[in-house]
């Protein structure tokens, strides 16, 4: 069986930077509390007027992470991209990748777990590669959440957290068994879908019976119970990095590098003093760009990359957890 290794990674932000003292001005909040509960201090926006969407930002990220790794979009062989906000409610942002790039006419999947996106993206993607199937796979995360969120102060809990952006890179098949992605591990908990959940549109109740429902119909802002998530979340982090450990016969002092879901750093926080790392051991870029969701990790890596903190050899730890309840983690030789 083969190896799959991240052999090139990009990253795409958009231009237009919002503060906390910004978001003031729309809703009852300011920065203390925002970052008192969070972390963060600033996140990025679309711009209204730009070309920029889920796609667009992930097309700009695969071009940086297919040229890093030295291939051109003629080796990919298939794509994977992560988002909760695609352009379409369908077809899925994955074909307009293939035609964004003016690629062949490859295979494009889509994956909808939300802010365990890329953590899902990547297992598909190692197993197509395992297994044979394929030899180069793109795998993107990106998100557009600012056009869907309730800028009052009903929908401050939420609203102060979500960031755009995109991160993509490039999963190559490696000979060396010892290097690359050692094991993902993904777990489900539906029963709690509601405590983080945009409900509609949907299926069953579609843009007309929302837009004349007699009653102030919110259903189409996102809904989070932030204490329930919280709770559920640093549990989940901690077992599932642990599974990820033991799986490779490593311990939590073999963790050169720890990469969590940019959620909420208090979240981020608290699984590194479980797991006693040092502030050089673990990455967080949520105080600049907020929850970029299915992007966050991608985007994290990438500039942990750029920045010298990944090297060669280096056991480095992705986790998640989201809306679902979806969690899980990826464990790296690098």
């Amino acid at each position: 069986m083969y190896n799959s290794r991240i052999i090139g990674l990009g990253k795409y932000l958009p231009d237009n930077v919002v503060t906390n003292d910004e978001l003031a001005k729309l809703m009852d909040t300011n920065d203390e509390w925002i970052q008192e509960r969070t972390g963060i201090k600033e996140r990025r926006w679309i711009k209204k007027g730009t070309d920029d969407s889920s796609a667009v930002m992930g097309a700009k990220a695969a071009r940086i992470a297919i040229d890093r790794a030295g291939l051109t979009k003629d080796d990919i062989d298939f794509i994977v991209f992560a988002t909760l906000s695609p352009d379409y409610y369908f077809p899925g942002c994955g074909v307009q990748i293939q035609d964004m790039l003016d690629m062949k006419t490859i295979g494009a999947l889509d994956v909808r777990n939300q802010c365990s996106g890329f953590v899902y993206a990547i297992s598909v993607a190692d197993q197509f590669i395992k297994t044979g199937m394929y030899k180069n796979v793109l795998v993107i995360g990106a998100e557009y959440h600012s056009n869907g969120l309730d800028k009052t102060t009903r929908g401050r809990g939420v609203t102060v957290i979500f960031g755009d952006g995109a991160g993509a890179c490039v999963l190559s098949r490696e000979e060396d068994n010892t290097k690359g992605i050692l094991s993902t591990h993904l777990h489900s908990e539906g029963k709690y879908a509601d405590k983080l959940i945009v409900k509609s549109p949907s299926i069953g109740h579609w843009v007309p019976e929302i837009l004349d429902s007699k009653e102030e119909d919110i259903s189409y802002f996102p809904y989070m119970d932030g204490t329930f998530v919280f709770k559920n979340a640093v549990v989940r982090f901690g077992e599932v990095i642990m599974e990820g450990l033991t799986k490779n016969s490593l311990t939590k002092e073999d963790i050169d590098l720890f990469i969590p879901h940019q959620a909420n750093l208090r979240i981020s926080q608290f699984v590194q003093r479980k797991f006693g790392l040092r502030d050089d051991q673990v990455y967080n870029n949520i105080m600049k760009y907020g929850n970029t969701t299915a992007a966050s990790i991608i985007i994290a890596l990438t500039e942990a990359w750029e920045q010298g903190k990944v090297n060669d050899n280096d056991t480095v730890v992705l986790a998640a957890f989201g809306s679902g309840f979806t969690w899980g983690s990826v464990i790296i030789k690098w």
